[in-house]
């Protein structure tokens, strides 16, 4: 897609630092644009940016003809100029046709190829009657989002930021480091007002939602206040000592929440809604033709959790999406799809984590704490546990086929196997024999049925 903007030298030099974030080699990027345009101040930012604390001066290569650079990833990074290119095959001499199959390469004067690298992104820079500006034309995929993204940093006060690319989830939202200034989410799914009214509600009552800093939800950017790299998932892995002393943590700060009137902004989640999303597994996994499984959850859940309301739900409440800051309250991300729901869901959320294995005493333990610490009744708690572990279990067993499939997204098919664990566990209670019965036909995703869903793994 392509966009136009007038930028100073501070939105150009934030556009160089995103798209820094964002590439991957190997990428060649055509800088095109008369001379004083601005095309050597873009690609200093840019290499710059991927050089860190390690950047280094970064010359015009007028002269030279091409410059390179490494970055602490191990990419090399090629800044070539090609004004004073007398003929197209000394670009052979330079070597930069090869190290385009391999290397991020930068490319002034671009209209000096003779041949135009596969996929190469073109940015046109041309100068304007203000000498502090200059108009921006990027074509490629994505660049209408990548000239707001960096726009609303400058808008936000932040453009001399270092921009640092966080591992995002399995929707289309991303994240940014701003080292010192905070995280940027970048969410062009529109889940931007849910997510700032749970914010406000959970930082309302004492919980360690990040503070917003900037915000534009129409567009769906947020500045949040930075919780630190000490996810739990990583806490546990490095300091295992530690897993009794943070479950309890988790659980408690479930009971805290349970505590509370569920706020009125939030959708419910009930039987129907359960077996609508369990309905995915039927649409997707290999073997699973089951029209009737939607009714099926939805009777069970209408039978077997009557017995409590319903409580706020965090619902992507895991190990991946939990601060571990000390004494302070665990931080909190991804919260945005909150709903009200059975107060088992973000126990079973927590202890039957599809990425990382819980073990079956500590998750026993923390039912019994949650228990004991809400006074509920332990046979039909357990039920209602189990029944949603297999909700759970079956819904995210389908959304890992459907990533896998239609996104182009198979990694997460290689969770299946500890998903269909936790299913076959919480199929073992008695009140779930007629969903033990219903899926008895259903094939284990062994490695065969793995690779029959994503043969081409990248």
């Amino acid at each position: 897609m392509s966009t136009r903007l007038i930028a100073t030298e501070t939105l150009t030099a934030v556009l160089a630092r995103m798209l820094a974030a964002d590439l991957a080699p190997p990428a060649t990027l055509l800088l095109d644009g008369p001379v004083g345009a601005g095309k050597t101040h873009f690609a200093r930012a840019f290499i710059r940016a991927r050089q860190g604390d390690l950047a280094e001066d970064v010359p015009s290569p007028t002269f030279t003809l091409v410059q390179t650079y490494d970055d602490p990833m191990g990419t090399q990074i090629w800044h070539a100029d090609l004004y004073r290119l007398t003929d197209p095959s000394e670009l052979t001499e330079l070597g930069l046709g090869e190290a385009t199959q391999d290397a991020i390469c930068l490319i002034e004067w671009p209209d000096r190829l003779d041949v135009v690298p596969p996929g190469a992104r073109t940015i046109a820079l041309l100068p304007q009657p203000d000498p502090d500006l200059r108009l921006i034309a990027i074509d490629f995929p994505g660049a209408d989002r990548l000239a707001a993204r960096a726009a609303f940093v400058v808008a936000a006060g932040h453009g001399d930021a270092r921009v640092l690319p966080l591992a995002g989830d399995a929707s289309a939202r991303r994240y940014y480091r701003l080292p010192g200034v905070g995280v940027l989410m970048d969410d062009p799914s529109g889940s931007v007002a849910p997510f700032l009214a749970m914010t406000d509600w959970l930082r309302g009552h004492g919980f360690g939602a990040p503070a917003v800093l900037a915000q534009d939800s129409a567009l769906g950017f947020l500045l949040l206040e930075d919780l630190g790299d000490d996810l739990v998932a990583r806490v546990l892995e490095r300091a295992p000592a530690l897993a009794p002393q943070i479950h309890d943590r988790i659980t408690d700060l479930l009971v805290a929440l349970h505590r509370l009137p569920v706020p009125g902004f939030v959708a419910p989640l009930d039987g129907p809604a359960m077996g609508d999303l369990a309905a995915l597994f039927s649409d997707y996994y290999p073997g699973a033709d089951l029209p009737g499984l939607p009714a099926l959850i939805a009777h069970l859940h209408d039978r077997l959790c009557r017995d409590l309301p319903p409580a706020i739900s965090l619902r992507d409440f895991h190990a991946e999406n939990l601060v571990w800051r000390g004494d302070a309250p665990l931080g909190l991300l991804d919260y945005q799809d909150a709903v009200a729901a059975h107060p088992a869901y973000d126990l079973v959320s927590s202890l039957q984590d599809a990425r990382r294995d819980v073990d079956p005493a500590t998750e026993q333990a923390q039912i019994a704490r949650y228990l004991a610490a809400t006074g509920g009744d332990q046979a039909a708690f357990r039920a209602a546990y189990a029944l949603i572990g297999a909700q759970r279990a079956l819904r995210i067993l389908g959304v890992f086929v459907r990533l896998a499939v239609r996104d182009g997204k198979p990694r997460y098919l290689d969770f299946m196997p500890r998903v269909w664990a936790h299913l076959q566990r919480n199929l073992a209670h008695p009140a779930l024999a007629p969903l033990r019965d219903a899926l008895a036909g259903v094939p284990a995703p062994d490695a065969a049925l793995r690779e029959r869903i994503a043969p081409c793994r990248p």
